[in-house]
């Protein structure tokens, strides 16, 4: 990277490092990530969050670990389901695993080497009996032993640790108040502890291939229910994948905004993902949870009556019942008990690979709420599976709202010939152009 490109990555990453600062990110990595080769880079890439103001709590995996230990000493183990049983002999071997890979964590984030990215770091890194946990027991008749579930997180000491400046290492071991030791997954601990914190993100860096559609592109967002489709009509998903994709699942339905699955052999694909505008991993994200659908022409009587307010207090160009009936394939609506709180239109231009968004509507009842936001991030997504590579917006009365969303001052000769043609020279909108 020359210098004139590093200047222009920097400057786009503005934004983004303003958005995170002060928030609560959950990342979760497995065993394997520690031992390999590149694990210090991640360690690297986790001081710069940290130096950035990310508030990190750090749930590392051991299962690679845990087996090599148990094959040390002779002993056999059993998944069922996807767990490990854990028997009571199987125990002293499962902490010892546990126990070097926390250590080894703990002494790289604890490096701060002359001439290397950890110099001046100075990262402090809590550990501790932060986790309740409760066993298993007994489950279609198989007795999981010493293997637990996650009973409580204590958010509060995890909170006083993050307002400190300290980074949060979570283990997948847990408490009991009896004073028994439980060995628990690392799904269900990382997503427990970002449902507790209300967590911003939870980062989940994979060992599986990343999603792709049927065309072989990565899938860079999915929504809950495609995410669900996915678990059901997709039978050879690795077993990692249905692990994962439950657990954003679990995640984004009881309050966590957004869950990124990312391959953890990608170099820096935290930092892709978070710095960059099209990110390097697959995002799901609730905040479309209303249910985002196609409109009909069923719905053009709902869509009239939303946009009515906007059209007459001049935001919006009138549009007919007649243009709706003719258009209503351009619209995709956000219905909410069955009523349409908000629409949004793409026409696209292929020849010149533009798109125009239209008619961003959201019900009074449900306006700033991230709704309209959610409706720009899903015509973008529909305007890439398009392969258009910009979007553009006529406006009179929001061009602060699309200023602040990545959307540069146009000029009308900027639009395509066809629409150039219709512009209204007496409305005289503004026109604003987003790169995609």
């Amino acid at each position: 990277m020359n210098s004139s490109q590093f200047v222009h990555w920097f400057r786009q990453a503005g934004p983004y490092i303003n958005a995170h600062r002060g928030k609560i990110f959950v990342v979760q990595f497995s065993g394997e990530a520690v031992e390999a080769d590149r694990f210090s880079s991640l360690i690297h890439d986790l001081a710069l969050l940290h130096g950035l103001g990310i508030r990190l709590v750090l749930v590392h995996g051991a299962r690679t670990q845990i087996e090599a230990r148990l094959r040390e000493a002779g002993r056999e183990w059993r998944y069922i389901n996807g767990l490990r049983v854990t028997e009571a002999d199987d125990l002293r071997y499962v902490k010892q695993a546990i126990g070097r890979v926390r250590i080894r964590v703990e002494a790289r984030l604890s490096m701060g080497l002359a001439n290397s990215p950890m110099h001046g770091a100075r990262l402090r890194v809590v550990s501790g009996n932060m986790v309740t946990a409760r066993p298993l027991g007994v489950r279609d008749g198989v007795d999981y032993g010493f293997t637990g579930e996650v009973r409580k997180i204590d958010d509060r000491a995890i909170r006083q640790w993050l307002e400190q400046d300290a980074i949060v290492l979570l283990s997948p071991l847990g408490y009991s108040p009896t004073g028994e030791i439980f060995n628990l997954g690392a799904e269900d601990l990382a997503t427990a502890t970002a449902l507790a914190l209300r967590a911003d993100k939870l980062l989940i860096l994979s060992e599986s291939l990343p999603l792709r559609d049927p065309a072989g592109r990565p899938i860079r967002e999915l929504h809950p229910g495609d995410a669900a489709r996915r678990l059901t009509e997709s039978p050879d998903l690795p077993e990692e994948t249905v692990r994962h994709l439950r657990q954003a699942l679990r995640a984004c339905q009881g309050g966590v905004r957004r869950v990124h699955l990312l391959d953890r052999r990608t170099d820096g694909a935290l930092l892709l993902e978070l710095f960059t505008r099209d990110g390097d991993g697959a995002l799901i994200t609730g905040d479309l949870y209303e249910g985002l659908r196609p409109a009909t022409i069923d719905d053009v009587g709902g869509i009239l009556e939303l946009l009515q307010p906007l059209e007459a207090d001049g935001t919006l160009v009138r549009r007919s019942r007649e243009r709706l009936e003719m258009e209503i394939e351009r619209f995709s609506l956000l219905e909410r008990d069955g009523a349409i709180i908000g629409c949004v239109a793409l026409y696209p231009f292929p020849e010149e690979r533009l798109g125009e968004l239209a008619c961003v509507a959201v019900h009074p009842d449900y306006r700033n709420s991230g709704r309209a936001e959610a409706l720009l991030r899903f015509i973008e997504r529909q305007a890439r599976d398009q392969r258009l590579q910009r979007l553009f917006v006529l406006t009179t009365r929001t061009a602060h709202w699309f200023r602040e969303r990545g959307f540069e001052p146009a000029e009308v000769g900027d639009l395509p010939m066809a629409k150039q043609t219709l512009y209204n020279w007496q409305r005289r909108s503004k026109v604003f152009i987003k790169t995609l």
